[in-house]
């Protein structure tokens, strides 16, 4: 589940529940789609209420940051548990994440 809020120049998606390949697809879905209607300067990935990612949710994220790029946005994660960011450290993905960002 995603909880989107959105002030036009920004995009704050709050994740909710395990990231898996059973959640994955739906929520690109719907990332995609505000991505694409909304052209963000920022995306603002909330994790805090993901419990568990696997590499389905590393795919969302990457897949997701080349999205907000495309189209002259930056991406930025945050309230990262400590396991999940471990597996963003692991993966090599926190590198290509905007500056300043702690993971």
């Amino acid at each position: 589940m995603i909880k989107l809020y959105n002030d036009g120049r920004r995009i704050t998606a709050a994740l909710c529940g395990d990231i898996d390949h059973h959640t994955a697809r739906s929520m690109r879905a719907e990332l995609d789609d505000v991505i694409a209607r909304s052209r963000p300067e920022m995306l603002i990935l909330d994790l805090e209420q993901v419990g568990f990612m696997d590499s389905s949710g590393i795919g969302l994220i990457l897949g997701r940051l080349k999205s907000v790029q495309a189209v002259g946005g930056d991406m930025i994660i945050k309230n990262v548990r400590p396991n999940i960011a471990a597996v963003i450290r692991l993966s090599g993905l926190a590198r290509l994440l905007a500056e300043g960002v702690k993971i």
